[in-house]
C-alpha cells in the first residue's frame, strides 16, 4: 500500500466531509443564497449542514458496502470504492441542483405553499392570538389599578372589546379556513 500525497489526502478529506452534503443542500434548497444582511448566517447554515449531510452520505455508504460486500468492506487508497460512490450522489446532487436552479445568478421562484388554508400559516397565527392575550390581560390589569376613574375605565372597556372581538374574530377566521 502506498502513502497517498497531500493532494490526494485534500480530494479525499472534501469528498468524504463537504462535497456530497453541498451537492445534496443545493439540491434540496436551490433558493438559499449567500448575499444581503443574512448571508453571513446563510453561509454558515449552508457548510454546517453540508459537513453533517456528508458525514451521515459516508456512514449509510459505508455501511451498504460494508453489508453488501462478500468480504467486507475496506477502504483503502488504492480501492477507492467509498470515495466513488460518494462521487456519484455529489454527481447526482449537482446535476439536480443545476436543473433546479441552486446556482443561477437569481434564486429560483418559490414553490407555492403546500397548504391549503390561508395566507399565514399557524406560527403567525399563534403568535397574534399570543399578543391578543397579553394585551387583554394588560388591560385589564389597569381595570384593576385605575378602576377609580370612570373615563378611563370606560376608555379601558372599550379598548378590551375591541381587543377581544379582534381576538374571537381571528380564531373564527382559522377555524372556518380548517372547516373548509
Amino acid at each position: 500500500m502506498s502513502v497517498p500525497s497531500y493532494p490526494e489526502v485534500a480530494v479525499g478529506f472534501l469528498l468524504i466531509f463537504f462535497v456530497p452534503g453541498y451537492a445534496v443542500t443545493k439540491a434540496t434548497f436551490p433558493e438559499w443564497r449567500v448575499r444581503g444582511a443574512d448571508g453571513l448566517l446563510r453561509l454558515l447554515e449552508i457548510v454546517t449542514l453540508s459537513f453533517v449531510t456528508s458525514v451521515v452520505l459516508t456512514v449509510v455508504v459505508g455501511y451498504a458496502l460494508l453489508a453488501a460486500a462478500p468480504g467486507g468492506f475496506q477502504a483503502y487508497w488504492t480501492d477507492p470504492l467509498l470515495e466513488a460512490v460518494l462521487a456519484a450522489i455529489a454527481a447526482v446532487g449537482f446535476v439536480v441542483a443545476l436543473l433546479r436552479g441552486g446556482f443561477a445568478r437569481a434564486a429560483p421562484p418559490p414553490r407555492p405553499s403546500e397548504a391549503p388554508y390561508g395566507e399565514t400559516g399557524a406560527w403567525e397565527v399563534s403568535r397574534e392570538l399570543d399578543r391578543l392575550a397579553r394585551e387583554e390581560r394588560r388591560i385589564r390589569h389597569e381595570l384593576r389599578v385605575r378602576g377609580n376613574d370612570a373615563a378611563e375605565a370606560s376608555r379601558l372597556r372599550e379598548e378590551l372589546a375591541r381587543v377581544e372581538e379582534e381576538r374571537t374574530e381571528l380564531q373564527r377566521q382559522r377555524e372556518a379556513e380548517y372547516a373548509a
